[in-house]
């Protein structure tokens, strides 16, 4: 375990005196342990904390979320440009157009674990920027071809560009806040998943006004003026993205300091700077809670595709399906947003998972929050009637969207590259399983499509087992470290197993073991 107040080696303190040792969980003490301490000449009295988180809050939260209400407006605009004729003026069937689909997301799951490791290497303002101009400039394009050929090649670059955005995005809010701090960040940004879904549905509607002119179809306009409004946004990005805190220049450097040193005190000892090293990356790929993280998330990542790729068909037989949208996604926004809050309140981000996956007769308490997608799912697979189905599609929006996984693993993963690595992992690992979505909604089967609920309703069931089996273990490791069973060996302590490690000081052994630290406590 970590020393909180070194002393010189013959005073020999137990290294499981508690007096000493810095069990530094979510909403717990700072460590007093001065080791590594970021500028320690740098006098911070003067900062008021939440004034600066306010000030930073201002600076990345509002425009990220912007950008990713873009990109999922371009990536899942293919659904309502379908309902304005696209089929049939580029000659589609029903197998090719779901090919139009699925090939997005093979690009979008390889090239995530990359993009994470450049944007490491390099600045987010010009990383993220130059992805974000790109795949506009991609979109636009969209509007102009007039056959299946380039539509698949579109759609293949679409896919290509995008894919650093959101893991991208995800690691960099880790280093900007503390594990008991990034849920509801990480839930306002994807909140605006469920707004593109929502202005989606309306801007598709009134852009399909500009039907013929030009020569264009209504359904080509909506990739033009949604493209050409992402190439704006990417070109502006470059000024207004600002970079990691140890660099960022709308700090002052005291301002810097208060940030990082936060952040070390969180257990993120890596905060100050850590330099591109092979088995930081190796690390994330032979931890065990890199692939159980998968699976959960694969488990609600899948029903969020083919949720937005599919819901205007899905709810189509009742009337104007991109108006009838709206409402979904504005209460889709209100729950993972008040999800989010609460996971960080609390710390029990697993549970919430479940409380969002399952329907209230799975958990004793899941009563107190949000009816799930599994019941929604339920009455979807059951439903002939299409107002019960349109009923049904707002209980399953309330699970889906505020299911935030990408959240969990950051908090749970120390040391900047790994955790780089592991939640692009991860994240793409999820993504692939948009392949699979955009394939399970198929026309022969409207207007209820069986074999689609039925699949999406098996892959909760994967993120159900997989939750509860991710929980008990993180849960059952925090208390093997509490009994001390994974004490490193320090000098100057008593105590601790040489399996463990044998190191020179605190700050050693947490940097070089990262989340594997006897210190380290990890968020159920």
């Amino acid at each position: 375990m970590a020393a909180g107040n070194h002393s010189s080696p013959s005073s020999q303190q137990s290294i499981s005196d508690k007096e000493h040792v810095a069990h530094i969980e979510v909403g717990g003490d700072v460590t007093k342990d001065t080791d590594g301490l970021f500028n320690p000449g740098v006098d911070v009295s003067s900062i008021d904390e939440r004034k600066l988180m306010r000030k930073v809050d201002l600076r990345t939260v509002p425009w990220l979320s912007f950008l990713y209400l873009l990109a999922f407006l371009d990536r899942t605009s293919i659904g309502n440009a379908k309902l304005y004729g696209m089929e049939t003026d580029l000659h589609l069937n029903d197998t090719q157009y779901l090919l139009c689909l699925t090939v997005f997301f093979i690009p979008y799951a390889l090239f995530e674990v990359p993009s994470n490791v450049i944007l490491k290497r390099l600045r987010p303002s010009i990383w993220l920027s130059a992805l974000m101009l790109l795949w506009g400039i991609m979109m636009t394009v969209q509007g102009l071809i007039s056959n299946y050929g380039g539509l698949m090649a579109m759609r293949w670059l679409l896919g290509t560009f995008e894919a650093g955005l959101f893991p991208g995005v995800a690691y960099y809010l880790s280093c900007w806040y503390k594990r008991s701090e990034f849920g509801i960040r990480m839930a306002i940004f994807f909140s605006a998943a469920t707004m593109s879904g929502a202005f989606g549905g309306l801007l598709a509607a009134a852009i399909s006004k500009l039907d013929g002119v030009g020569g264009k179809p209504a359904w080509a306009w909506i990739f033009i003026i949604e493209g050409l409004a992402t190439v704006v946004a990417g070109a502006m990005s470059f000024w207004i993205i600002v970079d990691f805190p140890h660099d960022a220049k709308f700090l002052t450097e005291v301002e810097r300091t208060v940030v990082i040193r936060r952040l070390q005190g969180d257990n993120q000892f890596s905060a100050a700077g850590e330099s591109l090293k092979w088995k930081y990356i190796k690390a994330s790929w032979t931890d065990w809670k890199t692939y159980l993280s998968i699976v959960v998330y694969s488990g609600s990542d899948m029903p969020l595709y083919a949720f937005a790729l599919f819901l205007p068909s899905i709810i189509s037989q009742a009337t104007p399906a991109n108006l009838l949208t709206v409402p979904v996604y504005i209460l889709a926004c209100i729950c993972t947003c008040t999800v989010g809050f609460l996971a960080d309140r609390y710390g029990n981000r697993g549970l919430f998972n479940l409380y969002v996956l399952t329907a209230k007769f799975l958990l004793r308490h899941a009563h107190l929050f949000f009816i799930s997608m599994h019941t929604g799912y339920i009455i979807l697979i059951s439903s002939r009637n299409a107002t019960l189905s349109y009923i049904a599609v707002y209980l399953a929006a309330c699970g889906i969207y505020p299911c935030i996984h990408s959240a969990w693993v950051s908090n749970n993963v120390e040391g900047s590259y790994k955790r780089s690595v592991s939640l692009a992992m991860v994240i793409s690992s999820g993504n692939i399983q948009g392949a699979i979505s955009s394939n399970v909604y198929r026309a022969n089967q409207t207007p209820w499509y069986p074999m689609g609920h039925g699949l999406v309703l098996m892959y909760i069931a994967f993120g159900i087992i997989s939750t509860v089996s991710l929980r008990y273990m993180l849960k059952a490791e925090n208390a093997r470290r509490e009994r001390g069973e994974r004490d490193e060996v320090i000098e100057g302590y008593e105590g601790g197993l040489e399996i463990n490690g044998r190191f020179a000081s605190v700050d050693d052994a947490r940097r070089e073991k990262g989340d594997k630290w006897s210190g380290y406590r990890y968020t159920l």
